[in-house]
Parts: structure tokens; sequence; C-alpha cells
């Protein structure tokens, strides 16, 4: 199960930083609306949507923020980490077929309560759409006397 673990608490410096891109489908938006339960016209209802200052339909912003899940449970921290809070502010709409990017970067690390604090942006070409901060809990690196004890 070792190589199921992202980054130890030990590997991570501030600064370090990852990112995750996806084209915005017009499936993903519907898949979202279908898995989540908001089925709001303004993602779903094209006639609706004409209708809002968009003028067009957006995509959910918690799909946004779901990618920064995405990094953190991928790639930076990586597996094994958990997810204990988010701030989000959401700027600018998404729309079906953007490229959004997902990027966190490292900022605080708090070795006694194995807590990083990253710094949590979504873009989509130069534009944010959303930012905020988000905290991780992050094992320690196991020592040997726990890999011996784990049955390793």
């Amino acid at each position: 199960m070792q190589d199921l673990h992202g980054y130890y608490l030990e590997d991570l410096e501030v600064g370090m930083s990852s990112s995750y891109a996806k084209t915005v489908s017009e499936a993903d938006v519907y898949m979202f609306a279908g898995v989540s339960g908001d089925n709001n016209p303004i993602h779903i209802n094209e006639e609706y949507a004409k209708t809002t200052p968009f003028g067009t339909r957006i995509v959910h912003g918690m799909f946004s923020a779901a990618l920064i899940s995405t990094v953190a449970g991928t790639r930076l921290p990586g597996p094994g980490a958990i997810y204990i809070d988010q701030q989000i502010k959401f700027k600018a709409p998404v729309h079906i077929g953007d490229t959004v990017k997902a990027t966190l970067t490292v900022t605080e690390i708090d070795e006694r309560r194995r807590r990083v604090k990253m710094k949590t942006e979504v873009t989509v070409g130069e534009t944010v759409v959303a930012t905020g901060e988000g905290t991780f809990m992050v094992d320690r690196r196991p020592t040997d006397t726990q890999q011996t004890d784990a049955g390793e």
C-alpha cells in the first residue's frame, strides 16, 4: 500500500505547487448535476440561461472546487491527505468548453498538528475564476518499527 501514498509531511516545503487541468464538456455538466443533485437551470437549460446576465449556461462553481480536491487527493499532498477545511471565493463564470486549471501551492506547514495550508486557485486562461485557501492533514513518514508492526 506504500506505493499508493502521496507526499509525507517531511517531504513538503513552502512554495511547492501542483496543478490539474480539464476541459469541461457538456456531459461533465450533466453528470455533475446528476451526482450533486444541483439541477439549477443556469447549468442545464440553455433557454433559461439566455435570460440571465451570463447569456448562456455556466458550469457549477463546485465543479471548480472539485478540481481543487483532485489536485489535493492525487498530486499534492496526494493520496492519504485528508481535506480539513476550504475557503473559496468564486470570481468569474466557467463555460462549457473552457479548460479549467486548479493549482495548489503550499503556504504553511504545521509539523506539530500535521496540517498543511495551501493557496487554492482555479483559472481559465489568465482569468482567476475561484480563489481561496485549503487545509489538509498529512501523514508523517512511517518509521521502520511502524512498517514492521503493520506487517509490511
